[in-house]
């Protein structure tokens, strides 16, 4: 199983209630012509709102077309994707999870920013109210270091060799203490995976919130790891 979210926050103050109506209310259409002449309604909307004490949730719906190429021609096809989306405060900020399906194109039409810019507008009437959270590297490196064991996975970025953009150590790598500090005096941690020996699972997390579940679990078990563990490191 890989399933991938992404972490926002929302950086203007509204009550839960407030934002469980606007988003209720939230209902867009707009039509398509295909080549063949035919007029097609897309909609874009949140379905199965929930409002508990401290969490609002549902699922973010988009219809957009897609066009696949069959026998020599492209074809366009309606095409619905949906994000589970969950909104929490959490000490003194709020955050939004937003997780998408694992195909690339259910990353890129719906995981990256669509939904947060969509719903700043929906909430607050105005543009990037809801915007990405970042991960410092020094939390990341902590991540490792508190267990090195776990991890599966580093890459490196901002590198400063010539000629190369990224760094990686796996496997064995892992292990050599040596070349492990070689790549962090040369770049900085953009992602790690790891297993998380208390919940057994194996997840990856990058500086800029993606958190992706690489084991088996439920979606309800993989939030819950998300609200309880990783929001605490981004207060």
């Amino acid at each position: 199983m890989v399933l991938p979210a992404k972490i926002f926050e929302i950086t203007d103050d509204m009550d839960l209630d407030v934002m469980a109506q606007k988003l209720k209310d939230f209902h867009e259409e707009e039509t398509y012509q295909t080549k063949e002449e035919t007029t097609i309604t897309l909609v874009s909307e949140i379905r199965k709102l929930r409002l508990t004490d401290d969490t609002l949730s549902g699922v973010f719906r988009k219809d957009y077309i897609r066009n696949r190429f069959y026998i020599d021609e492209f074809i366009e096809t309606p095409t619905t994707e949906r994000a589970p989306l969950w909104i929490k405060p959490f000490k003194e900020k709020t955050f939004m999870i937003v997780v998408a399906p694992s195909v690339a194109r259910g990353v890129k039409k719906l995981l990256t920013s669509n939904v947060a810019n969509k719903l700043s507008d929906v909430l607050f009437v105005r543009p990037w109210t809801i915007v990405e959270v970042r991960l410092p590297h020094e939390t990341l490196k902590e991540l490792h270091e508190s267990n090195p064991q776990a991890t599966r996975l580093i890459w490196f970025d901002e590198v400063d060799i010539p000629n190369i953009k990224k760094l990686c150590l796996a496997g064995e790598g892992l292990a050599d203490t040596k070349l492990y500090n070689d790549y962090l005096d040369h770049g900085k941690i953009w992602y790690v995976v790891f297993e998380n020996q208390k919940r057994e699972i194996v997840v990856g997390i990058t500086r800029n919130c993606v958190v992706t579940l690489f084991s088996k679990s439920t979606l309800n078990d993989f939030i819950k790891y998300i609200t309880e563990d990783v929001l605490k490191l981004l207060v």
